[in-house]
């Protein structure tokens, strides 16, 4: 029961964020972008109570992601998660996805080709609310090491072209807004605000989103933070990968502006891959698979844009495959 005394009380600096976005049709609106990265400073701080972070990210969620929004969210987390120049490198490469049907990580072994080719590639993120198999998981299949620390990662990067940074080694207090999912039933826009935070400011991003409605979002957003190259998809789970069974749309940004590619079916009869991620590294297996690890690298080309189309993607996929291991 309140009493003078709670009257009395000075209202939080926070609760100021939560009456904009809740205060009911006509009258709330979403934040500015300076407004929502000085609340997510004053979360990432731990200067807010529990009960309003949940508020908070449920408020953004039900509001729906706004780009300015966004970008304000991304700022406060890069700065959270120290985020600025390494590593010369060449391409930033999301892993949040949390599909119920997905199984072995295709995507990386996309990513590790493409590091044995010479492109230099930080992959990032949080596999918790995945049903298939994560990329930590994966890489300690394959006998690869999963970052420790920022600078180990800069580290396996000079070495081998490749690091994976869990979301937990690069921000703890990022990662524990993503798990309050588990708490809070749902995603939040932490979601989409890890996937862009690009930690390493790698000249150019692939991302995969599993709604179509947040590539819109994600492009807007990148284009308010100055991003040069951002390539985005609907794939698997969310994960950035490229199902070759199915003709889909790319979205590139670009210093040249937005641009959608048609990428055709490139293995019509592959259907859904079933052999282990190891063999298939080791060249053991080359079923479905294979045309699913194939195709996605012929994205992260496109993304870098170190093609001149499509078509040159697809088929310097096949040669990079080939050679992953000279």
């Amino acid at each position: 029961m309140a009493t003078d005394t709670d009257a009395d009380e000075p209202e939080h600096r926070f609760a100021p964020y939560l009456r904009t976005l809740g205060r009911g049709p006509g009258r709330s609106r979403a934040l500015t972008r300076e407004e929502a990265r000085d609340a997510l400073r004053m979360v990432l701080r731990d200067e807010v109570e529990p009960l309003q972070i949940g508020a908070f990210l449920l408020l953004l969620r039900y509001r729906g992601e706004d780009v300015n929004e966004i970008a304000g969210l991304t700022e406060a987390a890069r700065e959270a998660a120290g985020c600025g120049p390494g590593p010369a490198l060449d391409l930033d490469w999301p892993s949040y996805g949390a599909g119920r049907t997905r199984g072995e990580p295709w995507f990386l072994l996309a990513a590790l080709a493409l590091s044995r080719a010479g492109h230099r590639v930080v992959m990032h993120g949080s596999n918790a609310f995945t049903a298939g198999i994560g990329v930590a998981q994966a890489l300690q299949a394959l006998g690869l090491p999963v970052a420790t620390s920022r600078d180990d990662a800069a580290r396996h990067v000079e070495a081998t072209g490749f690091a994976y940074l869990p979301l937990a080694t690069m921000s703890s207090a990022l990662d524990r807004l993503l798990m309050l999912r588990s708490l809070l039933g749902l995603r939040s826009p932490i979601n989409t605000v890890a996937r862009l935070v690009n930690p390493f400011d790698a000249p150019a991003s692939i991302d995969g989103v599993f709604h179509p409605p947040y590539i819109a979002v994600h492009l807007g957003a990148s284009e308010l933070l100055g991003r040069s190259r951002l390539l985005v998809v609907k794939g698997g789970g969310g994960e950035a990968e490229r199902n070759p069974a199915k003709a889909m749309a790319a979205h590139l940004l670009s210093p040249a502006g937005r641009t959608e590619l048609v990428l055709p079916a490139t293995a019509p009869s592959a259907g859904k891959p079933a052999e282990a991620l190891v063999a298939v590294w080791k060249g053991e297996e080359t079923g479905a698979a294979l045309a699913t690890v194939h195709a996605t690298i012929a994205l992260g080309l496109l993304a870098m844009g170190s093609v001149a189309s499509v078509e040159e993607a697809d088929a310097r996929a096949i040669e990079i495959w080939q050679q992953r291991q000279h």
